[in-house]
């Protein structure tokens, strides 16, 4: 025992110093930040040496230890490089390659946007997951989060070996992690169904928690809910969130922003019903308030700022493909489609209200209608009928 733990202690002294001169030299980061980050690296691969069998049977642990280490601190170094954007998007593509042949509901023919959409949703997961996998093996608290880029690099890095490990199956076979979780969660997937943006915020009025929590709602849940870290620059899911909140406080609906709050906890709705002291009824009609400022805002006070959020912006047709784009601009009317391609162009709504001999509250009115339009197609798929009956 006391063997293992001078083994421990040396490789853990040695790899340290290697990562924390590596990490100051490739990095940004404060000495502080490389120094926690080159500590919990050195103990993952100290603990991985002195563990594995076939490492203590080589009679060269250093020398595994600094393989190990380096190959390491080249994939948080990866990450880091990349930055946090361009660094998600790479785990995310990395991670889908591997599951994507696996996700699918059992027995239902699924198409490629459907299955995309199944992927988005257990990926979300999986990273909750591997976030909680890294606390634990890192000895860190329950509350802990990556706040800076260097740390968001580890977590990513960890997040996509996690996802690789190899799992012991029956008959001396192997499987990938990220693969076991995949096949059970295709397996407990419903038949495809629709999204629908306004349980997303919400919840349903007879059961929230399944509502919230369910694959078709992950698009705004996904940002809405992040469990994955966020570094400390600005961010538009965090812009988004501000600005809803200031929204709702600036129309006295406290109430409101305090339910919204207590969802981006992803809390239960028992828990909520506890915490603001309501009743179910109570809370119900709390969300039902909460959804129609949430539309409101979503929709005229800030439409530009949360459908770029959405991936939903004029740039992208609103969010919707070139069928729906061509059935939405068959609804409109000419002072309509004239409306959009202002829009388009750029033009302020005071230009556009001369254009089109109107007021500037008038433009607002009809702007706000044309995307009601487009988001009922977006996230409920209606069919031109009940579209026109919107109008």
């Amino acid at each position: 025992m006391s063997h293992c733990g001078e083994i421990y202690q040396r490789v853990v002294d040695a790899i340290f110093q290697l990562l924390f001169n590596e990490l100051r030299e490739s990095s940004k980061a404060s000495e502080q930040n490389c120094r926690e980050v080159a500590a919990r690296i050195s103990s993952e691969v100290a603990r991985i040496c002195t563990e594995s069998k076939r490492i203590q049977d080589s009679g060269d642990i250093e020398t595994w230890a600094t393989t190990l280490a380096r190959l390491r601190l080249k994939q948080c170094l990866h990450y880091y490089q990349m930055g946090a954007h361009r660094g998600r998007v790479e785990l995310h593509s990395t991670l889908s390659a591997i599951i994507y042949r696996y996700i699918t509901p059992s027995q239902v023919p699924t198409s490629y946007q459907a299955r995309l959409t199944l992927i988005e949703d257990f990926l979300q997961g999986f990273y909750a997951e591997s976030l909680n996998a890294f606390r634990r093996e890192s000895g860190m608290g329950p509350a802990y989060r990556p706040h800076t880029l260097l740390e968001l690099a580890e977590y990513m890095a960890f997040a996509e070996r996690y996802g690789k490990r190899r799992i012991p199956l029956p008959g001396h076979r192997t499987q990938q992690l990220i693969i076991l979780r995949a096949q059970t969660f295709s397996q407990q997937q419903p038949p495809e169904t629709s999204v629908d943006m306004e349980q997303a915020a919400e919840g349903s009025a007879t059961d929230s928690d399944s509502v919230w929590n369910e694959a078709t709602v992950q698009q705004v849940r996904e940002a809405m809910v992040a469990h994955e870290s966020e570094p400390l620059e600005k961010s538009l899911r965090q812009t988004v969130i501000k600005e809803l909140l200031a929204y709702l406080k600036e129309r006295q609906q406290t109430e409101c922003a305090d339910y919204f709050t207590l969802r981006l906890k992803d809390l239960s709705a028992g828990e909520i019903e506890a915490i603001l002291g309501l009743t179910p009824r109570q809370r119900d009609y709390l969300q039902q308030r909460f959804k129609y400022h949430l539309i409101r805002f979503a929709l005229s006070q800030r439409w530009e700022l949360v459908h770029q959020w959405l991936e939903a912006d004029l740039e992208r047709n609103l969010g919707l493909t070139p069928q729906q784009w061509q059935t939405f601009q068959g609804m409109l009317s000419q002072e309509q489609a004239e409306l959009l391609r202002l829009k388009q162009q750029g033009f302020p709504n005071a230009a556009i209200a001369q254009t089109l001999g109107c007021t500037v509250s008038q433009v607002e009115k009809r702007w706000f209608k044309l995307l009601e339009i487009a988001w009922e197609i977006r996230n409920r798929s209606v069919s031109g009928a009940s579209a026109s009956q919107d109008e």
